[in-house]
């Protein structure tokens, strides 16, 4: 079987799906992570993840299979996206102190004119953070890549994280068990 073309730069994807021992290349083209005013949260990371695999598709790459994926943190239905800087991601970790936040990822699978799309959502729980920690932890790890401002997986989420409701995976930016699933049982991978 031909590799499957992750179109994805995230470092954390890749560790998931090496993982799950998916065999896979990267290839990324610069996408506008834009979205219509009109669509509802829920959709954001789907389409998103819908123009990184049409990017790459176009990049002659129509007959391969591609996998897409967005992440979006949420609180009080808007979008928290990549902090701009140092004072936007201790802002907003203080906005994530000791309250709940819905982690989505949408995953897209491409392969010629066919394509199939899922969102996964998890409840992510933040006990009360003080500024000390947050500052420590935003010098320390630099969270300015991370939608969130924060990495699960990291510091931030050993000692700040109450509970999840959901795939801690899907925090991390891919619901891996999905994918595998709809690779081996969807058929996607033949």
């Amino acid at each position: 079987m031909e590799k499957i073309i992750l179109a994805s730069a995230s470092p954390r994807r890749h560790q998931l799906l090496q993982w799950a021992e998916i065999d896979f290349e990267v290839i990324v083209q610069e996408t506008d992570e834009s979205y219509p005013s009109d669509i509802a949260v829920e959709q954001v990371p789907e389409y998103i993840a819908k123009n990184k695999a049409l990017a790459v598709q176009q990049m002659n790459h129509f007959d391969r299979l591609i996998l897409a994926a967005d992440t979006i943190v949420v609180i009080d239905d808007k979008i928290i996206g990549k902090p701009k800087d140092r004072a936007d991601a201790i802002q907003i970790l203080q906005t994530l102190s000791a309250r709940s936040h819905r982690v989505i990822t949408g995953v897209v699978f491409l392969k010629g004119d066919e394509h199939t799309s899922f969102s996964d959502t998890t409840i992510v729980n933040f006990h009360p953070l003080t500024l000390d920690q947050i500052e420590y932890y935003v010098d320390q790890y630099k969270p300015y890549d991370k939608a969130g401002a924060y990495a699960i997986q990291e510091w931030i989420g050993v000692v700040g994280i109450a509970s999840i409701q959901g795939d801690f995976y899907n925090v991390m930016g891919l619901p891996v068990s999905r994918v595998v699933k709809k690779l081996s049982v969807d058929g996607w991978q033949l």
